[in-house]
């Protein structure tokens, strides 16, 4: 494929900043759901209840399943780099590191992104976006503030964060390459479903989640948030802004990931705003007009 230089319009930053809201709350429902369930079991849950929920639209759709080995491949190479290593790998470092710590790591998929797509020959690496993906990481750490209470554990729960963030770089590039006909939709569906079988085998080996006690209410109801807003709608989202805007693009909505969680608190919990999570903020914000690059060609075009 040439390099080319993805655009995304207004309705593709409305759906990113639906989707930032979606995976927002991926890190509140994992610290809630964490107290009780181990991380691959919680992991688990999260998929098959996603692909579950998911099931019964492709009927209504009309969408038919893959056929044989090779229809299912894609899939299963989607599920295992977009899933099932960066799920577990974030899920079990937020076990060594608080959940804010773990999202400015999380916001760190951008950079790997662009890196990822340029060493692979899909997208040109460009000095602006490079540029933009720098000013919003230093945003994010801006807006949540870098210094967190030292904990046991905590070198190895970032470095597994970063790997997760990685991995999310390698599933855009999967998906570009491998996903160009496919509904989001069915996507969505089918990569969920291969993840499940790993998660599965690979939770039921080192967890054995039968031997488990039952979760209380409050961490069932963390589960059927993360399966039913983080994981089945916000992946038809993510598989939505894909194939209108690109790969690299849609990583973009790690860095709004931070600032969503901050607006929500202070309009659903009245959480007050402090003046460095604005400067943040207007980091972020300055960050992402420099990646869209429209307003910096039309200031060359004035100038």
């Amino acid at each position: 494929m040439p390099l080319n230089e993805n655009r995304i319009d207004a309705r593709d930053w409305s759906l990113l900043a639906v989707l930032s809201i979606l995976w927002g709350g991926s890190f509140f429902f994992n610290g809630a759901a964490l107290r009780e369930l181990p991380p691959l079991t919680l992991v688990f849950l999260r998929v098959a209840l996603g692909a579950a929920i998911l099931l019964p639209l492709l009927r209504v759709q009309g969408i038919s399943f893959p056929k044989g080995v090779r229809g299912w491949r894609a899939f299963v190479v989607i599920g295992l780099l977009n899933n099932v290593i960066p799920f577990s790998l974030i899920v079990a470092g937020q076990t060594f590191i608080p959940s804010g710590l773990a999202s400015i790591l999380n916001a760190t998929t951008p950079l790997f992104t662009v890196l990822v797509m340029a060493a692979a020959g899909e997208e040109a690496l460009q000095a602006r976006r490079v540029a933009g993906v720098a000013l919003g990481l230093a945003g994010v750490v801006i807006l949540r503030g870098w210094g967190v209470e030292s904990r046991a554990g905590q070198g190895f729960g970032i470095l597994l964060c970063l790997g997760g963030a990685l991995s999310y770089g390698f599933a855009a590039l999967a998906a570009r390459r491998l996903l160009k006909d496919s509904p989001p939709l069915g996507t969505a569906t089918f990569q969920l479903m291969a993840s499940t079988v790993m998660m599965a085998i690979v939770a039921g080996a080192v967890e054995q989640p039968w031997r488990l006690p039952v979760p209380g209410l409050a961490t069932w109801l963390a589960v059927l948030g993360l399966a039913a807003l983080s994981t089945a709608l916000a992946y038809i989202v993510f598989f939505q802004i894909i194939r209108r805007s690109g790969a690299s693009n849609v990583m973009l909505v790690t860095l709004l990931i931070p600032v969503t969680a901050i607006l929500l608190g202070w309009l659903v919990l009245r959480e007050p705003i402090s003046m460095r999570e604005i400067a943040g903020a207007v980091v972020i914000g300055s960050a992402l007009i420099v990646i869209d690059g429209r307003a910096v060609r039309m200031l060359q075009r004035v100038g």
